[in-house]
């Protein structure tokens, strides 16, 4: 099957757990290998690409946002590739700069187990920012603003569209309002493609699985 093109917007939706999306993810990154069809990026066949080199082109932002002890420059850099000017371009362009110029000790502020000295939000825009600062092609948003306040979900949104508007961006949440201006959405019931399209063709479609999801959370948000 033809997964995915460069510079296109999906958005994979699944209504309950066991649809299938972690397997897709799995899948994509090759931890699993698929036992019939294949999976094609730019008609490439993936599993014909050494691991190292395809997931060097892959980025990916988890619902669970990972810090590690150390400090923000290690956590956002920790192969020590980039400038200083750099990491400082990508803190910006994620919205956390200005904040980290409040810090005593700016990239070297201290980053305890887990991140837990920084706020969910802060952690989740760390990890924006290293997607920003690696520059890869393909991006994986698992759930990504799921946990975080609807201000932090804004920045992270408006970022997604400034800097990854040359990439392809792959959305997996059960959050509608971050997904509606994809170019194609593909539903998962069971472990299986229910629907795919663009969401203004399946809203169309009042008998569709998505837009018939897309009123229920309408209803829901205005109880």
């Amino acid at each position: 099957m033809h997964l995915l093109r460069r510079n296109e917007d999906w958005h994979c939706w699944q209504n309950r757990g066991g649809g299938g999306k972690s397997t897709l993810i799995q899948t994509l990154f090759r931890i699993v290998d698929p036992c019939i069809g294949q999976v094609l990026i730019d008609g490439i066949d993936i599993s014909t690409i050494g691991l190292h080199d395809l997931r060097t082109r892959l980025s990916i932002i988890p619902q669970d946002p990972v810090m590690f002890e150390g400090t923000l420059r290690s956590n956002i850099d920790p192969l020590d590739e980039y400038s200083d000017e750099q990491i400082w371009k990508a803190l910006d362009c994620c919205h956390l700069g200005d904040e980290v110029r409040k810090k005593e000790f700016k990239l070297d502020s201290t980053v305890t187990e887990n991140g837990e000295n920084w706020s969910a939000g802060q952690r989740q825009l760390v990890c924006l920012g290293r997607v920003i600062l690696k520059r890869r092609r393909i991006l994986v948003l698992d759930e990504a603003t799921s946990s975080v306040d609807p201000k932090t979900d804004s920045l992270i949104q408006k970022t997604l569209k400034q800097q990854f508007a040359e990439c392809t961006v792959i959305t997996i949440a059960h959050r509608i309002t971050s997904i509606l201006d994809s170019e194609r959405v593909i539903l998962l019931n069971n472990g299986e493609i229910a629907e795919h399209d663009s969401p203004a063709k399946l809203l169309e479609d009042s008998s569709s699985l998505f837009s018939k999801l897309v009123s229920q959370y309408t209803m829901g948000s205005t109880l």
